[in-house]
C-alpha cells in the first residue's frame, strides 16, 4: 500500500476501500503520525494483528507484535521510520455475523453499530451498502 494519504478523508476511505483484503496490508509511516495512523487503522479495520517494524535494515531495528491496542499501548516516544504490516482480513463479506447483521431489522442492526461507536451517518451508510439497497431508503426508514 505505501504511505495512506494524509487528507482524513482520504485516508480513511484507504482504509475503507482496503479492510477486506485478504492478503497482508503494509504502510510506511512517520513517527509523529504512527500513533493516529495506527487509531485510524483499528477503528476502520478492526483490532487486528499487527508488526510494528522500526528502522528496518539499520542499527537499531526493532519489531513489536500483537493486537493494535497492544501496540498503541507500548508505544511511548515513537522515533525513526516505521513500516506497520496488518493481518489481511480473515473473513469475507459473507461472515455469519455479517448473515446475523442482514436478519435483524433496520433498528436492531443500527442499534448494534451504535455500540461499535460508530457515526451515525456512517453507521446508515453501512447498512445500505450491506444490504444492498439505496441509502435513501434507510434515511427515509430512520425519518420517519
Amino acid at each position: 500500500m505505501g504511505f495512506l494519504p494524509v487528507n482524513k478523508k482520504e485516508k480513511k476511505e484507504k482504509l475503507e476501500e482496503v479492510k477486506m483484503f485478504k492478503q497482508t496490508l503494509i504502510f510506511y509511516e512517520a513517527p509523529h503520525k504512527l500513533l493516529n495512523t495506527l487509531q485510524d487503522i483499528q477503528k476502520i479495520v478492526g483490532d487486528r494483528k499487527i508488526v510494528l517494524a522500526r528502522e528496518i535494515t539499520k542499527i537499531h531495528e526493532e519489531y513489536i507484535r500483537g493486537l493494535i491496542s497492544e501496540v498503541i499501548k507500548q508505544l511511548e516516544e515513537p522515533k525513526g521510520e516505521f513500516v506497520i504490516i496488518v493481518e489481511g482480513n480473515k473473513y469475507n463479506s459473507n461472515t455469519p455475523q455479517q448473515e446475523h447483521l442482514n436478519t435483524l431489522t433496520f433498528e436492531q442492526q443500527y442499534n448494534y453499530s451504535e455500540t461499535q461507536k460508530s457515526a451515525k451517518k456512517e453507521i446508515k451508510k453501512k447498512i445500505a451498502k450491506d444490504r444492498k439497497t439505496n441509502k435513501n431508503e434507510i434515511y427515509q426508514h430512520f425519518i420517519i
